[in-house]
């Protein structure tokens, strides 16, 4: 078993601590943490409690909020945005546009809607596609490597 002579437990914490039932030894180290850890820190202790953060919260458009449902991730070479398409209509009539960092989507859900959507990454000017499917208006944009890097020197101002 564990060799609990090299710490230094007493002979009464080693009998106690082998007499425990593991639903016992649960409940101590969890009061251990919550007394360690900061109250903030509680979700991490539930795991469903950390993950119901981190759900696929829809991008809003800044211009009017609420109207357009979309996801925006990144893979090694793309930028992908799924955005959600209530009625397939709105694929006739909307305009999709993209600047270095931003996807904007304009005529959805109504005519002079316009709709920004923030890319995790800079993508490139040239070279995006947009499919319709299933209810689901996928834009594929390709990410834009720079490696140019610029030394900058630094002087001492005495």
């Amino acid at each position: 078993m564990f060799p609990w002579n090299i710490f230094p437990f007493n002979k009464d914490m080693k009998d106690a601590l082998q007499k425990m039932k593991p639903e016992e030894i649960d409940k101590y180290v969890q009061d251990i943490i919550s007394k360690v850890l900061p109250a903030n820190m509680g979700g991490m202790m539930n795991p469903q409690e950390v993950f119901r953060g981190f759900t696929n919260q829809p991008s809003q458009g800044s211009t009017n909020p609420g109207k357009i449902n979309s996801a925006a991730f990144e893979t090694h070479d793309y930028v992908f945005v799924r955005i959600s398409i209530k009625d397939e209509a709105w694929i006739k009539k909307l305009k999709i546009y993209h600047t270095s960092n931003q996807l904007i989507v304009e005529h959805v859900p109504e005519d002079g809607d316009k709709n920004t959507i923030t890319l995790p990454a800079i993508v490139k000017k040239k070279g995006a596609t947009a499919n319709y499917k299933d209810g689901i208006l996928e834009v594929k944009i390709p990410k834009n490597v720079d490696m140019q890097f610029s030394q900058i020197d630094v002087t001492e101002i005495l």
